[in-house]
C-alpha cells in the first residue's frame, strides 16, 4: 500500500472515536496541546499525508516519498495519532484497553510511546484492516 491509498482509505473512516481523546488527555498530546494544527487525528494524518511526496509542514527528506506505507505508520512518532487508526479500524476493545494503559503508563518520549503501539498493532493487522473496511468496486458504484 501507498500512503497515497492509506491517504484514501483513511478519508473513509471516522473521525470522532473515543478512547483517542481519552489518550490525547491524558499525554496532553494532539487535538488542544502544544501547537496542534489540526482538529482532529483523523485530520492530522490526511495533513500528514497529503504532502507525503516533498518536505511538507514536517520538512522530510524528499527520499521518503518512495516508500510504502508501512513506512509511514513505522515512522510516526505521536501516540494518539497511532491509537485513533487502531481505534477508527475496530481492532479489539481488549486490545485497545491494554495498549491504551500501556502507554500511559510509559513516562518516556514519544517514540517509546509508539514503539508500544506498534507492537500490537503491526502494519500487518493495520493493513488488512484498512483494507477489510474498504468498499468494493460495486459498492462504490452504488453510493
Amino acid at each position: 500500500m501507498t500512503p497515497a491509498q492509506l491517504r484514501r482509505r483513511i478519508k473513509r473512516l471516522p473521525a470522532d472515536t473515543p478512547l483517542h481523546k481519552a489518550l490525547e488527555k491524558e499525554l496532553g498530546e494532539g487535538v488542544g496541546f502544544g501547537r496542534a494544527w489540526y482538529g482532529s487525528q483523523k485530520e492530522h494524518w490526511l495533513g500528514w499525508l497529503a504532502e507525503y511526496d516533498g518536505a511538507g509542514a514536517y520538512g522530510r527528506n524528499a527520499a521518503t516519498s518512495t516508500k510504502e506505507a508501512a513506512y509511514v505508520w513505522n515512522h510516526i512518532q505521536c501516540a494518539p495519532m497511532l491509537f485513533w487508526l487502531a481505534e477508527a479500524l475496530d481492532m479489539p476493545n481488549s486490545d485497545l484497553a491494554t495498549v491504551f494503559r500501556a502507554v500511559i503508563g510509559d513516562h518516556r518520549n514519544g517514540a517509546a510511546r509508539c514503539k508500544i503501539l506498534r507492537h500490537t498493532f503491526h502494519w500487518d493487522r493495520i493493513e488488512t484492516a484498512l483494507v477489510d473496511k474498504s468498499p468494493g468496486p460495486l459498492v462504490r458504484i452504488f453510493r
